[in-house]
């Protein structure tokens, strides 16, 4: 209760500076909230679980940050790379980790830039992407690629750049379908007018090379030939379910939708069913 209480009071005080500094420059309030919206809360490195312990420690440079991970049943002849969300880490995908390498997967998964025990600051999708093309020169090629949130936006375009067909395999849990939605939740929170958000979204565009509206999944979809099951929930409220109904509205025969009630964005990856069904699929 008090860190949720300190969470709405933090809140409060950036969405007034913010505020205030909109009032004289939407720019710079634009600046401040993308830095804002593209750093992830640092989460406390607890000690080497027995899942970790059980793997190979391994690390690489990507764009000049060294990127932290393991790989577990090295070699097998199928390899998978899990890629997880924002504010989250490797450790919490440690659960699919005995099923696949028991289903005779190597499985490779790598803290993201500014997450985990990785350095850097700042995400941003197309650090992802470079980040996922170093671990695939070093570690792969993949059979299989599971991505949760923003991991599973970033395997989406990453797929886009690299030769693939229907027998590869790609597990989409819960992810960040649509960037735009996702800044419009971000100024919703913050209280931002539409001069702050119209220069943000230039700023965006500016700093990543990608528009807002071309960081889509929908979009790569197009693009991508694997065959992917896609699991989301409907109360999911990061990444709405809205944004699926539209993907889904397209009929691409290369997708399957796993629709569950009552997991939200996060317990989701966690159930065993999911992680049964995933297994059973990979």
């Amino acid at each position: 209760m008090a860190e949720k209480i300190s969470q709405k009071i933090a809140i409060e005080v950036i969405r007034r500076k913010l505020q205030l500094l909109a009032s004289v420059s939407p720019r710079k309030a634009a600046e401040r909230a993308f830095t804002l919206f593209c750093t992830p809360k640092r989460k406390p490195v607890k000690g080497i679980s027995t899942i970790e312990d059980k793997g190979t420690a391994c690390s690489l440079k990507a764009d000049g940050y060294t990127i932290f991970g393991y790989r577990w049943n090295h070699p097998a002849q199928r390899r998978v790379l899990i890629a997880h969300g924002f504010e989250s880490s490797l450790k919490n995908f440690e659960g699919f980790v005995t099923p696949l390498a028991n289903k005779g997967y190597e499985v490779v998964a790598f803290d993201a830039p500014a997450h985990g025990q990785s350095e850097g600051k700042e995400i941003v999708l197309p650090l992802y992407i470079k980040t996922l093309a170093a671990i695939y020169a070093n570690y792969g090629p993949f059979d299989a690629y599971i991505g949760h949130s923003l991991g599973g936006l970033a395997i989406a375009h990453f797929l886009e750049t690299i030769p693939h067909d229907r027998s590869v395999k790609v597990v989409f849990i819960a992810p960040a379908t649509e960037i735009t939605t996702i800044m419009d939740r971000f100024f919703r929170i913050l209280h931002l007018n539409g001069k702050v958000r119209k220069a943000f979204d230039e700023l965006s565009t500016e700093k990543t090379g990608i528009s807002p509206e071309d960081a889509s999944i929908r979009r790569a979809m197009h693009n991508i030939h694997a065959t992917v099951l896609w699991f989301h929930d409907i109360a999911d409220d990061i990444t709405p379910y809205g944004d699926v109904e539209r993907v889904r509205s397209d009929n691409f025969s290369n997708i399957q939708f796993v629709v569950t009630h009552g997991l939200g964005h996060r317990k989701i990856y966690r159930d065993q069913q999911t992680v049964k069904q995933v297994i059973d699929f990979l």
